[in-house]
């Protein structure tokens, strides 16, 4: 084989590849496989929208609303142990929350709460409505402590509950 035609031998080769290839990327189709859009097939969104977990299954079950949170004040059961937030409300079973980091956030409804025993956190910071009103209330750690209902006579909900270590 002469050097000369070897050399255009592969420069041929080079050339139909590159003009190939042009083809395709200036004018030619994709194969069917990959026609049509792409969105909605791959993994979800990796953005966090702090929705309470399970809420819809935990509202029909146990009659709360628990809309969102940071994922450190969560719904336990109130015999699981100590240091539960345990709250008291007119016609239910007491309601527990765990709580599992130096501070919480958790957004809710819980309907007619009239008590509260904290657990541990230095601060639990308690936002309830009743009727038109908003009234707070910052409760020391490991307290049982009135709130709400047992406080002025009013149905309360409780709406939000904040904790600081």
């Amino acid at each position: 084989m002469k050097p000369r035609t070897a050399l255009a031998r592969i420069l041929g080769t080079v050339t139909v590849a590159g003009a190939l290839t042009w083809a395709v990327m200036a004018g030619g189709q994709p194969s069917s496989a990959t026609n049509g859009p792409v969105a909605g097939t791959g993994p979800g969104s990796a953005v966090e929208d702090f929705g309470y977990p399970n809420a819809d299954k935990i509202l029909a079950e146990k009659g709360i609303v628990l809309k969102r949170g940071d994922g450190h004040i969560v719904l336990a059961d109130c015999a699981s142990g100590e240091n539960l937030l345990r709250f008291l409300a007119r016609d239910r079973a007491d309601v527990c929350f765990k709580v599992t980091g130096d501070k919480g956030f958790l957004s809710l409804e819980l309907k007619s709460v009239h008590g509260v025993r904290t657990a541990d956190a230095k601060n639990t910071h308690l936002e309830m409505t009743a009727e038109d009103d908003r009234v707070e209330y910052d409760i020391p750690a490991k307290t049982w402590e009135g709130v709400g209902e047992s406080v002025d006579g009013r149905d309360h909900v409780l709406v939000e509950i904040r904790t600081t270590k």
